[in-house]
């Protein structure tokens, strides 16, 4: 007997999408808890931070128009809407993965066979459920996440090779479909090549030779990769560079740009630096991010592409921060890890001593600048 395929309703891809945007669990572990791929899951939790806002603004408060009204619109249209709809096939490039997040089961008006039909997806697709991240590839990536923090200017053909050494026979193609997941890239300078995003505007780095004399001249800000028992987490930071201090830092099980941006709101409120520096990642350079920057007046900066030493000191910090708390922790809820890292950037901020700051605490440089 073959056995039913799993449908997701809108009510239940709200709920996991929810349950994702809270940041309770990873994507790994959601994934495991209700049978959807990872990948489902993060796109179900962009479509909600995206078009959540326009719950509140549909008809800008007024009626919505009268359905019989509608219908005979669209009844005049259809012919049109069939011309420009088998266009609009040809001409864009969607993701299965984001095709099968579109489709309505519990639709009465449009067949699962006539949803495909417009999406361009194979029903086989739709029905298919692949496994979640395995066992073996999140033990690739614990391997991969040490070396890297060890070497951060292996590219996937040397990650390739030493992983290899180490008994763990994989493709190059594996490695770097894994660092890409991670948010990782080999460190060297490379030539300029296509921009993370078209429509961005991309900042000229202006720490080149600048001394640093002073708290909040220049605050910089990335993102890790942090390793989980079950699955993985992405931590971003914002440091200032004079005194070290950790502003405010956020976790999320997504890469999207929204907890960046919820972090710099919570460093803003602490004060405003005159230069903000980050890399050229499509978090930092959205335009909701770099706005509320300049709106405030502050210069933003962009290191060089591929360049270690443009934002080295949060480098240092994340070595830190993994090898005296994440890998000797080995958390294994989100919960733990959020307390865990809260109780570590305490300790750092307030009582590990700094050689650079001649052994005093960034707390100390930073307040009594």
């Amino acid at each position: 007997m073959t056995e039913k395929r799993k449908r997701y309703g809108a009510d239940f891809k709200f709920r996991v999408a929810l349950e994702a945007a809270k940041g309770q669990k990873t994507l790994n572990e959601l994934a495991s808890e209700h049978g959807v791929h990872p990948n489902q899951i993060s796109t179900w939790k962009r479509q909600l931070l995206d078009d959540g806002p326009g719950i509140f603004s549909q008809h800008g408060g007024r009626k919505p128009p009268d359905q019989e009204a509608v219908q005979v619109e669209l009844f005049e249209q259809i012919g049109r809407l069939k011309m420009e709809l088998e266009w609009v096939k040809k001409k864009l490039i969607v993701s299965p993965d984001a095709k099968r997040a579109l489709v309505e089961p519990d639709n009465q008006q449009i067949s699962l066979r006539r949803q495909c039909e417009l999406l361009g997806l194979n029903r086989s697709t739709l029905y298919y459920t692949p496994a979640g991240t395995s066992a073996f590839n999140l033990g690739l990536m614990r391997l991969i996440d040490e070396q890297y923090t060890r070497t951060p200017f292996y590219g996937w053909l040397r990650m390739t090779a030493y992983l290899c050494r180490q008994g763990q026979p994989v493709s190059h193609k594996r490695v770097q479909r894994l660092m890409r997941l991670m948010g990782l890239a080999a460190i060297y300078p490379k030539p300029k090549a296509t921009q993370p995003d078209g429509r961005a505007k991309v900042y000229p780095y202006l720490l080149r030779d600048l001394a640093i004399t002073g708290v909040n001249q220049v605050w910089s800000s990335d993102i890790t990769y942090i390793r989980m028992a079950h699955g993985f987490m992405y931590l971003v930071a914002i440091i200032d560079w004079f005194s070290r201090y950790v502003l405010t830092w956020q976790l999320s099980n997504t890469l999207d740009g929204q907890f960046c941006l919820d972090a710099l709101q919570n460093a803003l409120r602490q004060g405003q630096p005159a230069i903000f520096n980050t890399d050229q990642g499509v978090q930092f350079t959205a335009h909701a991010f770099t706005n509320a920057l300049e709106v405030t007046g502050v210069r933003v900066s962009m290191d060089g592409r591929g360049r270690a030493l443009d934002n080295i000191f949060v480098e240092r910090l994340w070595r830190s921060v993994k090898y005296e708390d994440v890998y000797l922790r080995d958390y294994q809820t989100v919960p733990e890890l959020d307390a865990g890292l809260s109780k570590y950037f305490r300790f750092y901020n307030q009582e590990r001593p700094h050689q650079s700051l001649a052994y005093r605490t960034p707390a100390e440089v930073h307040f009594a600048g």
